[in-house]
């Protein structure tokens, strides 16, 4: 069974930061891409962040781009998102998700949540203005 646990939300000031983590655990487990989410009730999952596992590379929605980071630890199984400059829009229930290769090889665009096999529980992040 795969597992992943994120970490790190919580309640912050508008211009304030915050680092979320995920770390996978459970049977060998390796994934091309893991992505960052978040959803506000009664709104769509949406994409925030990926990173590929296999060389780092990163891409963004435009509206995080140039304030978040996605970054990894190979060595953890861990992956990252430090939030700059928050604002009230960012708020919402983070999640981090995994894909298997099969589901890399499906094709859907690593954008839209059916990608990804495997979820966390989702951490909350509240910007207060």
């Amino acid at each position: 069974q795969v597992q992943l646990v994120e970490s790190g939300g919580g309640l912050v000031q508008a211009g304030g930061s915050l680092r979320l983590s995920c770390a996978a655990s459970g049977r060998t487990f390796s994934s091309v891409t893991r992505g960052w989410f978040r959803q506000v009730p009664g709104k769509e999952r949406e994409f925030v962040a990926r990173i590929r596992w296999s060389d780092g590379s990163t891409a963004y929605a435009d509206s995080v781009k140039g304030r978040f980071t996605m970054s990894r630890d190979n060595a953890k199984n861990t992956v990252y998102l430090q939030m700059n400059s928050l604002k009230p829009d960012d708020t919402g229930v983070y999640y981090c998700a995994a894909d298997s290769f099969a589901r890399y090889s499906s094709g859907i665009s690593y954008y839209l949540p059916s990608r990804y096999d495997y979820w966390g529980q989702g951490t909350q992040v509240t910007v207060s203005s």
